[in-house]
């Protein structure tokens, strides 16, 4: 795969994961949403959804990746470190775009995100539909829940290549995709699992500069745990899958 195919295929892998799973947030979140609180298991099954979408897209170009986790557990694995800076740059990249696309989507909804003269409403926070906020704020305990959910991401994804099968039938996006649902439903409570660096801070990022009424803080202070927790635990499950397998 050339550069070029790489960081295209990147971009655009990601920004569809990430228009789907910002895009569910929103539904879910949003006043003036028809999806309107909704639950977790749709935005579970959403961000499943953009895995899907995005990694059979970018498969023929880049192989799919859409996660720095992911590219460095395959790095640490196989000792190929030549292409990681264009697929991080390309998941950085459709990480914004997709965020930006998911922000014109429900652009009435955030122009709505304000409190009315006859309503005792308050506007909606609007981060949470970019980017992953924790239900209890404890800097080591969201760490860790961010590593132990990335190696249950990573370590997986490195096995089904030993899968007989799975890669000839086009079924391993397929699993992946259930995997990340898997992951929502059972490990999310805690951060809302980035398992994800450039899912949580391309999108912060936007948020940051986006004109959204009443949109609150990009809560700069938390930023660096949805970035750091999975990148230690694709680098782990890169370790294990090495060692183990």
């Amino acid at each position: 795969m050339s550069n070029a195919d790489i960081f295209v295929g990147e971009i655009i892998g990601t920004a569809i994961l990430v228009l789907f799973g910002a895009g569910v947030c929103a539904a879910v979140t949003l006043r003036h949403s028809k999806a309107r609180a909704s639950g977790w298991v749709v935005i579970a099954f959403g961000w499943g959804f953009g895995v899907l979408a995005g990694a059979y897209t970018a498969a023929p170009l880049s192989g799919g990746q859409l996660n720095p986790a992911v590219t460095i557990g395959i790095a640490v694995d196989t000792g190929t470190w030549g292409k990681v800076w264009v697929y991080l740059l390309g998941q950085m990249v459709g990480a914004m775009l997709g965020a930006v696309l998911a922000y014109l989507v429900y652009l009435a909804q955030f122009q709505a995100n304000v409190r009315k003269e006859d309503s005792a409403e308050e506007p909606t926070p609007t981060l949470g539909v970019f980017s992953t906020i924790p239900e209890i704020r404890n800097p080591v305990a969201n760490l860790i829940t961010e590593i132990i959910a990335t190696i249950a991401l990573v370590l997986p994804i490195l096995a089904f290549g030993l899968a007989e099968g799975l890669g000839e039938s086009g079924t391993t996006v397929l699993i992946v995709s259930l995997l990340v649902v898997g992951i929502g439903l059972s490990l999310g409570g805690p951060t809302g699992y980035a398992i994800n660096p450039a899912r949580d801070l391309g999108p912060r990022i936007v948020h940051a500069f986006l004109p959204i009424p009443n949109k609150g803080t990009s809560d700069w202070g938390y930023a660096w745990v949805p970035v750091v927790g999975p990148l230690i635990g694709g680098a782990l499950a890169g370790l294990i899958y090495n060692a183990a397998f």
